[in-house]
């Protein structure tokens, strides 16, 4: 059964469930009240009566003076040991009880009596003299035109109730079609995606954001929009892995193979054999590191870090890798505190000062620098390189991406796009950010963020 069908019927069973419940207590009350004016009428009638009823010298019953009745209002006398004494003359005729089970009732009783083809409503009051009874005064008025009021009633009820149902059957099937369609367009949607492996889709919605159904389409693209984004860059990480590993494994074959057609050895090629091999490792376990990192199982060992020391510590490993042919200079520089992992600071900045002093050209220099501001610790690395587009700075911190045109002084081809993206995890799992300004042709400027310390430092959960 559809939800369309579903909710059509729950709506639909709870509106003639509503109104056939308040219809039949609203029959009820009418029947109460119509009963309740009747048994006034009687009661009246029969109190009226009772002050026209003596007892002759032979110890008899007799009514003295002719009630003035209302229309439709019967009356009987009964006396015990001797029968009916009085009747009104609408129902001379009738020689029975109007209401057999109460002829002989010691206390006043009222009775709805079917007589014949008749339905009456039987009020019943004994009479006595002291405490002995001495009969029982009957009076009675027909129920014809209550029954006839309630069979009214229950017919516009019913007939009522069936087309209440029936426009709120249509209404609701109505409403829901035109809500739930969207859901329809989801499942099309989805269906085309399955079958053409096609993420680039959306669903189009018309109707507003804010309801149920435009918060769920506006996520289903997004998820789309996500998937779409993570399988691109799926077929881009394959594509790049594949590539960062043809060079070295084509130099390692290429030397093997030289090596087999001079037949001995050759120490240049065993040398480049080596490099290739730990670059290989290199990327390997930045791989690996990057994959421990997002699966949440490379956990953050947290102290006390000061932050001065660590730059001076590397700016001092840094220099044998400039070699000389890059200026390192100490901009900057104040006492900082801040909680973190060391080593994996370290690393941060490691590669942030390798990047700067890669694509620094001969004869530039490379700043750096760490202070505070406010609640936050800072650390800059500043080169007065080739700089990076405009177009290129969102797509620095990815995996793999390397930008050759632009920002390459060296051929050495040793990195592989991978070092921004490890600092940039480490720096936000360290409630930081990391922040890069650049200006083609002018230098490139990154800045990493931290909280400073404040009291003890916690160690992760």
């Amino acid at each position: 059964m559809s939800l369309r069908t579903r909710l059509t019927l729950l709506y639909t069973t709870l509106v003639g469930g509503t109104l056939l419940f308040f219809g039949l207590a609203i029959y009820h009350l009418v029947s109460l009240t119509i009963t309740e004016q009747i048994d006034h009428i009687l009661e009246q009638t029969a109190r009226n009566l009772i002050g026209t009823i003596r007892v002759n010298a032979l110890g008899e019953l007799d009514v003295l003076a002719e009630a003035d009745l209302s229309a439709g209002v019967y009356i009987q006398l009964w006396e015990r040991n001797r029968g009916l004494r009085y009747s009104s003359s609408s129902i001379s005729s009738l020689s029975e009880p109007l209401d057999p089970l109460a002829e002989y009732t010691s206390q006043p009783i009222t009775h709805d009596v079917n007589l014949g083809n008749a339905h009456l409503r039987v009020m019943s009051v004994p009479l006595s003299i002291g405490s002995r009874p001495i009969g029982t005064l009957q009076v009675a008025t027909s129920l014809a035109i209550v029954d006839a009021t309630q069979q009214t009633f229950l017919k516009i009820l019913v007939i009522g109730t069936t087309i209440a149902v029936t426009i709120a059957a249509t209404g609701v099937s109505f409403v829901t079609y035109r809500s739930l369609a969207p859901l329809e367009s989801v499942t099309q949607t989805a269906l085309q995606i399955t079958r053409a492996d096609d993420l680039s889709r959306r669903i189009p919605y018309q109707g507003p954001t804010d309801d149920e159904i435009g918060q769920l389409i506006s996520a289903f693209n997004q998820t789309l929009s996500r998937l779409e984004n993570l399988f691109y860059t799926q077929r881009r990480f394959v594509a790049d892995v594949g590539h960062e590993l043809r060079t070295p494994l084509t130099v390692i074959k290429g030397n093997i193979t030289l090596m087999r057609k001079i037949g001995c050895s050759d120490e240049e090629s065993l040398s480049s054999i080596d490099e290739e091999v730990d670059r290989l490792t290199r990327m390997v376990g930045d791989l690996l590191l990057l994959a421990q990192a997002e699966s949440g199982k490379l956990t953050l060992v947290t102290q006390l870090v000061e932050l001065d020391t660590l730059l001076l510590e590397v700016m001092q490993q840094s220099r044998v890798l400039a070699q000389g042919k890059v200026d390192l200079r100490l901009g900057e520089i104040d006492q900082v505190l801040v909680c973190g992992d060391r080593d994996r600071l370290k690393q941060v900045l490691i590669n942030l000062i390798s990047n700067a002093i890669k694509y620094t050209p001969q004869g530039g220099e490379v700043v750096m620098g760490v202070g505070k501001n406010n609640d936050q610790a800072y650390i800059t690395v500043q080169d007065n390189g080739p700089g990076i587009s405009t177009e290129e700075l969102p797509h620095i911190f990815e995996r793999f991406y390397r930008i050759e045109k632009s920002r390459t002084r060296s051929a050495d081809g040793k990195g592989f796009g991978l070092g921004l993206s490890i600092a940039y995890w480490i720096v936000k799992h360290h409630d930081g950010e990391i922040t890069v300004e650049s200006e083609e042709g002018k230098g490139t400027r990154f800045c990493v963020w931290l909280p400073l310390a404040v009291g003890d430092c916690q160690p992760e959960s």
